[in-house]
């Protein structure tokens, strides 16, 4: 309102000059309403080119944030936390969940191939994102090494958070009861019960929220982060939109990306 009524007095004003100087009705009136309307078109075109701009900003170096962990472990509520926090401050994130994500690969199943294959698919939907100057946050148990450091070599900033919640913890918080149906034999192949998960040989940070906030949590996250942040930008390919990869060719690419490494290890 304040910014309306100084652009209505200036106005006003121009017209009132316009008017002491020719004695012109019609001219005044006409004069100040062409400066009104042609300083709002140009005032939302300037807004639009300074959004596109990178004048007076901080370009963050894009990372890939892989929360791996149990289920029921707190990765997806540090990771949704996390891509608040990075995108308050500005930065361009994307968050992919675990309970999500398959939607993406429905008839991915959960055999320790079928599991890694996924997971590469994945590691390189979010490689190709941080390639376009994305930061991605990504919560997946990923139980198993080997398709981590799969995903580690795809990434140029690749930092691993290990969710590392004790085991009773996580059943404490299984609301969905998966935990006692895995124990009852309902359920096969479920992490942490009657399949493995093999603890991350070197992550950047190991978080235990039985003894830590979601704040805190995400905290030491950020500061993580921004400890691996001090690079600017390396080219001008990073700075693209990830609108320009193709939904169905990402797709097909990504499919390709697990199917062609499971056959090769196989």
């Amino acid at each position: 309102m304040k910014a309306l009524s100084w652009r209505v007095l200036g106005t006003i004003t121009t017209a009132g000059l316009v008017f002491i100087f020719t004695r012109r009705l019609v001219l005044s009136l006409a004069v100040g309403a062409l400066e009104f309307f042609s300083k709002i078109a140009l005032f939302w075109l300037h807004e639009r080119a300074w959004d596109r701009s990178q004048i007076g900003r901080r370009s963050a170096r894009p990372a890939v944030l892989w929360f791996t962990g149990l289920s029921g472990s707190g990765k997806s509520t540090i990771a949704l936390r996390v891509t608040e926090d990075l995108k308050n401050r500005g930065h361009r994130v994307e968050h992919l969940d675990g309970d999500t994500i398959r939607d993406i690969f429905p008839q991915t199943g959960f055999s320790r191939e079928e599991r890694n294959a996924h997971v590469r698919r994945v590691g390189y939907l979010a490689s190709r994102l941080e390639q376009h100057g994305v930061t991605v946050v990504a919560s997946l148990i990923s139980p198993y090494e080997e398709s981590r450091r799969f995903v580690r070599g795809l990434c140029k900033n690749f930092v691993e958070i290990h969710v590392a919640t004790p085991l009773e913890v996580c059943e404490q918080r299984d609301v969905k009861g998966l935990y006692a149906k895995a124990r009852q034999g309902e359920i096969t192949g479920f992490t942490g019960i009657d399949d493995p998960y093999e603890t991350p040989e070197s992550p950047e940070l190991v978080i235990d929220t039985s003894k830590l906030t979601i704040d805190e949590a995400s905290a030491m996250v950020v500061s993580c982060l921004n400890a691996k942040k001090r690079n600017r930008y390396g080219s001008s390919e990073s700075n693209r939109s990830p609108k320009h990869l193709h939904p169905a060719r990402s797709v097909r690419e990504l499919q390709a990306a697990g199917d062609a490494v499971v056959d090769r290890k196989g």
